[in-house]
């Protein structure tokens, strides 16, 4: 079998109704397939004010808005519209994106009908509760996750780090690597635009600390502004650009009023903010992957990062920047002093994450992924069936 025999029903909590990288990838994934020939359906929700057109045909399916989140929805149920759209595409493997209501349904419909399974892992859901107070959850939803990836024939997660960290949670016997790619076409150094900058009020010769992504809570917002308080009372002299709009805007901008707010970009204008900065700090832990730390890297950024899955993976420590133990405040800040006042050790690993980007086309990406799908569907073939962990 190859790439043309592959009928893919993939299931997405958020294909395109708002832009974050998980779902770019999975778009950018879809468009690859096509035009390799396979024949591909997505299952998401939509709503009519999508952030971005979709690759493929996607089908709506009934969701509800996530309680104090509403810009997301839950997918909670297959309809029987759901199932005979099913039914005329015939997959022959179900791809699972998201382990929600949705998910876990079109998880028991493969099953029962002998259809090999694979699932993506993009995010830290087990994280989550406690940048809302609830902590206590976390053992609960590893629980719930362990439970669905055990189901699955195979998952792959975005970068050693979280492999092996999905690996150490017992959720799969079989994980696997579907990593990201860079498009170097958007993200490279030529895009740096001084005068962009002088627009905003950043000087020639002033550091700028750049924070790229959607502006919610659990990108470690908190920390990121705790940090930046501590340069200010050194005296570093630095300003702060923020890239990237969401729900905690208003929350942010009045933590770190002196702070640049560019809003949402993309495309070449993302391209040239990034360049534009002298380095990224990225104090999350929820990231399974970072596509921003890619691509801030191949901009010929250094990075200060959490030391967690992902940017693990990215980041050579005292190399193409520096790795930092989450929520460590004042050794953020060192690193981010030491950069901003040594512009010799800013260039030398700019220059080093270039050289790390060149690993991350996304043709040889997305190709492993498509790879993973066949050797499923060869081992299901030969009589193969997910195996339960021995560990609870």
């Amino acid at each position: 079998m190859d790439v043309t025999g592959l009928r893919v029903a993939l299931f997405s909590g958020n294909y395109n109704y708002v832009r974050d990288g998980a779902n770019q990838a999975l778009n950018r994934f879809v468009g690859y397939l096509l035009r390799q020939g396979a024949q591909v359906r997505v299952y998401s929700p939509t709503t009519n004010t999508p952030a971005f057109p979709p690759a493929g045909d996607l089908v709506s399916t009934p969701s509800f808005p996530v309680p104090g989140r509403a810009e997301y929805r839950v997918p909670w149920r297959m309809s029987a519209r759901v199932r005979r759209d099913l039914k005329r595409f015939a997959p022959n493997l179900v791809h699972l994106s998201s382990p929600d209501p949705l998910g876990h349904l079109a998880l028991s419909w493969a099953r029962n009908r002998g259809l090999p399974t694979v699932a993506s892992v993009h995010t830290r859901f087990e994280t989550y509760p406690r940048y809302y107070g609830l902590a206590f959850l976390e053992p609960v939803v590893l629980s719930m996750l362990r439970r669905f990836y055990r189901r699955c024939d195979a998952i792959v997660a975005p970068s050693d780090s979280m492999a092996q960290l999905l690996r150490e949670q017992r959720m799969s016997y079989d994980v696997g690597i579907w990593t990201r790619g860079i498009d170097r076409e958007i993200f490279n150094p030529e895009r740096r635009d001084l005068g962009w900058r002088r627009s905003l009020g950043i000087a020639d010769n002033v550091p700028a600390i750049g924070f790229i992504g959607r502006l919610v809570m659990e990108k470690g917002l908190d920390v990121f502004s705790d940090t930046i308080d501590q340069l200010a009372l050194r005296g570093v002299d630095h300003k702060v650009l923020i890239v990237g709009d969401g729900p905690a805007r208003e929350w942010f901008q009045h933590r770190l009023p002196a702070a640049i707010f560019a809003g949402f970009q993309q495309g070449q204008d993302l391209g040239r903010a990034v360049a534009s900065m002298d380095m990224l700090f990225n104090p999350s832990v929820t990231e399974t992957f970072g596509n921003v730390t890619l691509e801030a890297m191949a901009c010929g950024l250094p990075t200060v990062a959490a030391r967690a899955t992902g940017s693990e993976s990215l980041v050579t420590e005292g190399v193409t920047g520096r790795l930092i133990r989450p929520g460590a405040i004042n050794d953020f800040a060192d690193a981010l002093a030491a950069y901003c006042m040594d512009s010799d050790a800013r260039n030398a690993a700019g220059a080093a994450s270039i050289a790390r980007t060149q690993r991350n086309g996304w043709v040889q990406v997305n190709q492993a992924l498509v790879d993973t799908y066949i050797r499923v569907i060869h081992q299901r073939a030969q009589g193969a069936v997910p195996r339960a962990s021995p560990v609870p």
